[in-house]
């Protein structure tokens, strides 16, 4: 990685610790809040946050003609990833949820493929193929509960998809308005589709413990806002590769955190899967990376 200075380690950090955090702090608020409702106010506190920030930057409103693509960006990458999410930590470990999250590179990658034709090597289809046994894996080592670990995995696996289909087709709109002005418009179009829950979800502030309203409040201001613009920082800076291969160690530090916060042990099994899946996931992702260079 070149031209590695004290900056871009601190840029890099940011992203891995708060992504990492943001795990293990959603089970911690799911104790009073249902998932749906916890959704809903990440969401509208953090496009309160950067609707705020826009102001103060002036940024202009989207062109009227991009809203529809802006609202489905905004819907898939948020709507739908932060929901799936929450609903999927009510049935597996935020530790495991991180580690399923982690394939998400894998479906950009094969959206990538399908759409953009991009190249995908033989390689890569191994190394997507264990990924997936890792997960398959994980469900079997979910606390013997198989039935309600697959439910879990299968939601985290819907947001993994969702955030991937972002990820995968906000190029051109990226390259129009740039990074913090989409993230500001689609967070903002995302939290639209959540304002239906928004009365509920006011009520069980009512009733949250201190604990769960100051996890609220983390998840909205922190790993929401912050670590997409530190994202943007370090992409600059070293590259879309070095940039997201570093974040493999999203996984490794929400399972330490989780330990800490939540007392969350993971068995063996769901440990030796999530090490197939980090595998998997680096052979596809950096064996593409090369292909497309």
């Amino acid at each position: 990685m070149k031209g590695l200075n004290m900056s871009i380690v601190v840029a890099f950090s940011l992203t891995i610790f708060l992504w990492a955090s943001a795990f293990p702090v959603i089970k911690l608020a799911l104790k009073d809040f249902d998932a749906i409702h916890l959704s809903t106010l990440r969401l509208i506190i953090a496009a309160l946050v950067l609707i705020f920030i826009g102001l103060i930057k002036k940024i202009s409103l989207p062109n009227i003609k991009d809203m529809p693509f802006i609202l489905l960006l905004g819907f898939l990458g948020f709507t739908v990833y932060h929901t799936a999410l929450s609903i999927g930590e009510d049935y597996v470990s935020s530790g495991i949820a991180s580690l399923i999250v982690s394939t998400t590179p894998i479906f950009s990658t094969l959206l990538a493929t399908l759409f953009f034709k991009e190249a995908f090597s033989k390689i890569a289809w191994i190394g997507s193929l264990i990924a997936l046994s890792g997960v398959a894996l994980i469900s079997l080592g979910n606390d013997g509960q198989l039935q309600f670990g697959i439910t879990g995995i299968l939601l985290v696996l819907l947001a993994s998809i969702g955030e991937s289909t972002y990820f995968s087709f906000q190029h051109h709109y990226l390259k129009k308005y740039g990074f913090f002005p989409l993230t500001l418009y689609t967070i903002v179009a995302g939290s639209l589709f959540m304002l239906l829950f928004l009365p509920d979800s006011i009520l069980e502030l009512q009733s949250a413990s201190a604990i769960s309203l100051i996890s609220v409040l983390y998840l909205g201001l922190f790993p929401t806002v912050i670590p997409y613009i530190a994202l943007a920082y370090t992409i600059q800076k070293v590259g879309v590769s070095d940039a997201t291969i570093s974040l493999y160690l999203t996984p490794a530090v929400s399972l330490i955190l989780s330990y800490f916060l939540l007392r969350e042990i993971p068995t063996f099994i769901s440990l030796v899967g999530g090490v197939i899946i980090l595998i998997g996931v680096t052979l596809t992702t950096i064996h593409s990376n090369n292909n497309n260079k």
